[in-house]
């Protein structure tokens, strides 16, 4: 299985309501410095009604960007139960690290 593939994989994990980082992906994939291809990798996701990228934002909370624009992936966000305030996530509130316990919300 390729790179971007295995990232893909691994955005189907964040469960609806929480969202993680491209550095924490990277973390979980033993290549912590490698946000920038797990971000160009989310870029190319062929399905992302399948494959939630919406639910990867940047490390200091700001949504980022996504191929069907920033508003919509604010709504589909919002539509889960992640406040958006000011374009970002409390990320101490929302965040999801992968092979760590998750507190319920």
């Amino acid at each position: 299985m390729g790179f971007e593939n295995t990232v893909l994989d691994l955005v189907k994990k964040i469960p609806p309501g929480r969202v993680t980082t491209y550095g924490e992906i990277a973390r979980a994939l033993g290549r912590p410095r490698c946000w920038r291809a797990v971000a160009s990798a989310l870029s190319r996701n062929p399905f992302p009604v399948l494959t939630p990228c919406h639910r990867v934002v940047r490390s200091d909370g700001k949504i980022g960007g996504y191929v069907f624009g920033k508003k919509r992936k604010e709504a589909l966000l919002r539509m889960e139960g992640v406040e958006v305030k000011r374009g970002r996530v409390d990320l101490d509130r929302f965040m999801f690290k992968f092979g760590q316990p998750q507190r319920s919300m």
